[in-house]
């Protein structure tokens, strides 16, 4: 399989009046992306951030900034977002499928790298177009919990969809989110994941670097048994 694992810690569970520090720290200890969650308090009932604190931490780092865009109109985020130097754009199927064309030519052409996320509850097959489309998204997000909280418990039957995904697509992009830590990264990595989010599992612990490094060996340990 010619992915390579993407370890993407969650800075939703960071310490948010720190956080141009966290992200450094997450950097020195082996993160390879992070993972920035944007919440319109509309699709998921939660509010996060927005642009401008894309653009505050943008001035701190380089990093990969992998942004996840729980909103109802992922439309009007793509200039401000791109503006701000969002790396990724990732929206979800659920409210995109009308103009997801659309939404990915502007993505884009914002120099950002489209992906789809879909919820626990909708039907893989929704995404196939996306990834196949002329103008393809170039990840899929499967979540792993109910998009809009952290800390939430680990969905095991979502593993399905993603091991049909990599049947499906051997050299996509597939990431995880949700629940994913020390006890629950081998079922991910063998079902085919290799852009892992983890959030309290990274943060809460008390040598997060160790979880860091775990979480790359479960999914390179799993591509080469496969």
């Amino acid at each position: 399989m010619g992915v390579a694992a993407k370890i993407a810690p969650s800075m939703l569970s960071s310490d948010f009046a720190n956080l141009a520090s966290e992200a450094k720290r997450m950097l020195s200890l082996g993160a390879d992306w992070l993972h920035m969650d944007i919440m319109d308090g509309h699709f998921v009932p939660n509010l996060t951030i927005g642009a401008p604190v894309i653009e505050s931490l943008r001035k701190h780092t380089t990093a990969y900034l992998d942004c996840h865009l729980m909103v109802t109109n992922p439309l009007d985020y793509v200039d401000p977002m791109g503006k701000a130097g969002a790396s990724g754009f990732t929206f979800h199927v659920e409210v995109s499928k009308e103009n997801w064309q659309e939404l990915v030519q502007k993505i884009k052409a914002k120099g950002m790298r489209p992906g789809v996320a879909v919820k626990p509850g909708t039907p893989i097959e929704e995404v196939y177009p996306l990834v196949e489309g002329e103008n393809p998204v170039e990840m899929v997000l499967v979540m792993t919990v109910e998009p809009g909280f952290g800390g939430q418990k680990f969905m095991p039957e979502t593993m399905e969809k993603v091991q049909v995904l990599r049947k499906k697509y051997p050299s996509l992009d597939i990431e995880v989110d949700g629940g994913l830590g020390p006890s629950t990264i081998d079922v991910a990595a063998s079902a085919g994941a290799n852009c892992i989010v983890a959030g309290s599992s990274v943060f809460g612990a008390s040598e997060p670097g160790q979880v860091i490094s775990l979480l790359r060996k479960s999914v390179q340990g799993a591509q080469q048994n496969n």
